[in-house]
């Protein structure tokens, strides 16, 4: 849509919704440096998208529709062409007797509007939207996939499990070949892809394949929870496994041992790269894939729900020359997503980022990535090792699992390397006794660990739907007996982003908090998406005196909290008067 610096320029000064010089300040930059004067405007948080989209509308002379919250009916949705509305960017959303409204990102794009015109027999009503209101909608064709799924199935159960029958009855070990065929057997690869592709709508993180005795369940891991997505029958299960094993270049006739392998697949809206793992079961072999979005945009710190002092601490430690920075948490936790995080911080053209992983789960440009591989003695320790000898700066380690990977990584971070690992332990305090018990020397830990994150994920509250309400006395017994309370109520009135939702005189009773309620926008989950939680312990003076004295977990966790450190919990009940989460989620993954 042509709207020229000038013309917006003047409409914002007649609309005197943004202070003058403000305006005239912006119009002069996005002139010097050839960019777009609205483009500028929201990067600077002068203007909403929606109120820009609404200016733009008016400049020209088409009515502005939010698309962001609206379902459109799959009719409606139809009129255009799947193909046609993500090419052009145009979508139906209502219709009346003979008129139909259009939703655009250019209205002004006339032979578009014509072309629908011809092939409705429809007056085209145009209107501009934004570009998530756009994408909102898109999505909308593909949510449809799953009713369409039950549609496969049925056309195709006969004649797919018909083949698969009379090959059963000719020899019941079925070769290479009979598997091969299968594998490519129409209705399989349409199942396999429609499954594929709704994970990648859900925004599944893992897809379940488990065969039962009579029928195949199919869950979608999503926001850390699995979901039942849907049962298929147990006849197409040897198809589906076939077609898996030949997208992931694996051995067909293998039944017996487990089995990893791994497949992409590019579209114009994304880039998912699928780690599968396939394990012999009692019903016959379990597939689980793990997705992993390449095409996403890189992550910060403060996205992931890092704050205050927290970060600073993060910040302030990364910029050191040497020294280890471990991530601890369950499996599951975010902690890889933490280090590839800091890693993009760290990377730049002055420096030589190496890692050792096992997978190697996101390719990073410029990082040196090494895959561990023990069938061929290439161990973490023994990767580590020969990495030592290629000049790194920064090493990531995936994880410390043993003795002999944990001193190698001690003694890189000893001799001016900056070391990035994960460990498994239930907090920060946690990780250094840890550390002791693989036998690591006291002094060694003491001088070489320079900051600790522990974390954990927990789903974000839908902000459609969810309700506020105060705690009663129950709730309030409940916190007490599994928090201290007192303390996380001086915290939190202490709380930088707190200020203005918690008095100096405020009480639980007095505090609002919010709870998932479930609506169209989130599948009546009442959650949306995930974000951490976390403790970031550094290793000052004190905390070194306690290492070297081999303290346990608790005194370790009791000095740092009178440095100042945040629990977990904490900043998670922080994120929950901000209406972020729930106190139910906070407790689900803090609960020991």
């Amino acid at each position: 849509m042509r709207i020229d610096n000038k013309q917006l320029k003047e409409f914002l000064l007649d609309s005197e919704t943004i202070e003058k010089d403000k305006i005239g300040r912006v119009f002069d930059e996005a002139e010097k440096g050839g960019k777009k004067m609205g483009e500028l405007l929201l990067e600077k948080k002068l203007i909403t998208v929606e109120d820009l989209g609404k200016l733009y509308a008016y400049i020209a002379g088409v009515p502005f529709v939010n698309l962001e919250k609206q379902i459109v009916s799959r009719d409606i949705l139809q009129i255009i062409p799947e193909p046609i509305a993500k090419k052009y960017k145009i979508v139906a959303f209502d219709k009346t007797d003979n008129s139909l409204k259009v939703a655009m990102l250019n209205p002004d794009d006339l032979q578009t509007i014509d072309f629908i015109k011809k092939k409705t027999g429809l007056k085209i009503n145009p209107c501009l939207t934004t570009e998530d209101g756009m994408q909102f909608v898109l999505k909308q064709y593909e949510r449809s996939l799953k009713a369409e799924f039950g549609d496969i199935i049925g056309n195709e159960e006969d004649n797919l499990s018909g083949n698969i029958i009379k090959k059963s009855k000719k020899n019941k070990t079925k070769s290479n070949k009979d598997l091969s065929k299968e594998a490519e057997d129409l209705p399989v690869i349409k199942v396999v892809d429609t499954l594929i592709k709704h994970a990648i709508l859900e925004s599944a993180s893992d897809i379940h394949i488990e065969p039962d005795e009579k029928e195949v369940r199919v869950r979608y891991r999503i926001d850390g929870i699995l979901h039942n997505a849907m049962t298929l029958p147990k006849k197409i299960m040897s198809g589906i496994i076939a077609r898996i094993k030949v997208l992931s270049n694996l051995k067909l006739d293998e039944h017996r041992l487990p089995q990893d392998g791994r497949f992409k697949m590019e579209k114009d809206e994304y880039k998912i790269s699928f780690r599968v793992n396939v394990l012999p079961i009692f019903d016959g072999e379990k597939i689980v894939m793990r997705l992993l979005d390449e095409s996403s945009k890189g992550l910060t710190l403060e996205k992931m729900g890092l704050r205050g002092s927290s970060l600073e601490i993060i910040h302030r430690e990364i910029k050191k020359p040497n020294g280890m920075i471990l991530v601890t948490g369950p499996t599951g936790s975010g902690k890889t997503t933490t280090l590839y995080t800091i890693m993009d911080i760290l990377n730049t053209a002055k420096v030589n980022i190496s890692t050792v992983e096992d997978p190697v789960e996101y390719r990073m440009h410029r990082v040196n990535q090494t895959q561990i591989n023990t069938k061929i003695g290439l161990t973490f320790a023994a990767s580590l090792r020969a990495l030592l000898r290629q000049d790194p700066d920064i090493i990531m380690v995936g994880e410390i699992r043993d003795h002999e990977t944990m001193e190698i990584a001690m003694h890189a971070a000893m001799t001016g390397h900056l070391v990035l690992s994960t460990l498994h332990t239930n907090s920060a305090a946690g990780t250094l006794p840890r550390l002791l018990d693989m036998e690591a020397e006291p002094f060694l830990v003491a001088s070489t660990v320079n900051v600790v994150i522990g974390q954990r994920l927990v789903r974000r509250l839908c902000p459609e739907c969810k309700v506020s309400y105060s705690i009663n006395k129950k709730e309030l017994k409940t916190l007490e007996d599994n928090l201290d309370t007192n303390r996380m109520l001086d915290i939190l009135k202490k709380t930088a982003e707190l200020k203005g939702k918690i008095k100096a005189d405020s009480d639980w009773s007095s505090l609002k908090f919010y709870k998932a309620k479930g609506c169209k926008q989130c599948n009546d989950e009442g959650y949306k998406g995930r974000l951490g939680i976390y403790e970031v312990l550094e290793v000052d003076e004190t905390i070194e005196k306690l290492i070297m004295q081999s303290a346990s977990t608790e005194t370790i966790e009791e000095k740092a909290r009178e440095n100042g450190m945040i629990m977990m919990a904490e900043d998670g009940f922080t994120k929950a008067i901000q209406g972020i989460t729930s106190i139910e989620e906070i407790l689900r993954v803090t609960k020991e």
